[in-house]
């Protein structure tokens, strides 16, 4: 098993949302973002739930991985915002995975976040990360669950 954290606009999807259904993380457009999803996030993988461009920054909340890496449909449906007309099923150029629910946790602010010493290395927490898919070491991830 290992750990994820993927970013998210709970205005668009919160961990709420989540917990109502299980979701296809689709939408994702960042290559290095991709190949974690298409190539590493493997099924019973836990992932902080991370509420971003927001009021209220930070991780709200663990999914769990039900599906690994799959073409993301959203790519192939020229109506969707997430169309790319370069991808398609035979060679897709995006990938997706679908997650459940977990749980809800407390908000772990982005401040405390970057206050731990033990998540320095957390991609979160350096500057100019802006991936929406990241690793989680098991030393981060017993370090985040220990701020809750």
């Amino acid at each position: 098993m290992a750990y994820w954290l993927f970013k998210t606009e709970p205005d668009t999807f919160s961990i709420d949302d989540l917990a109502r259904a299980n979701t296809v993380w689709e939408g994702v457009r960042n290559y290095q973002a991709r190949n974690f999803l298409r190539d590493r996030v493997q099924v019973g993988d836990r992932v902080f739930i991370y509420h971003s461009s927001c009021k209220r920054v930070g991780i709200a909340g663990i999914g769990k991985v039900e599906r690994a890496g799959f073409p993301d449909p959203f790519a192939f449906d020229p109506t969707s915002p997430y169309f790319d007309d370069k991808s398609n099923p035979e060679q897709p150029r995006w990938y997706a995975v679908e997650l459940g629910f977990e749980r809800k946790l407390p908000l772990v602010p982005l401040a405390a976040l970057k206050a731990n010493p033990a998540l320095s290395g957390l991609p979160l927490v350096q500057k100019g990360s802006r991936l929406s898919v990241m690793p989680v070491s098991e030393a981060e991830w017993q370090a985040i669950l220990s701020m809750v």
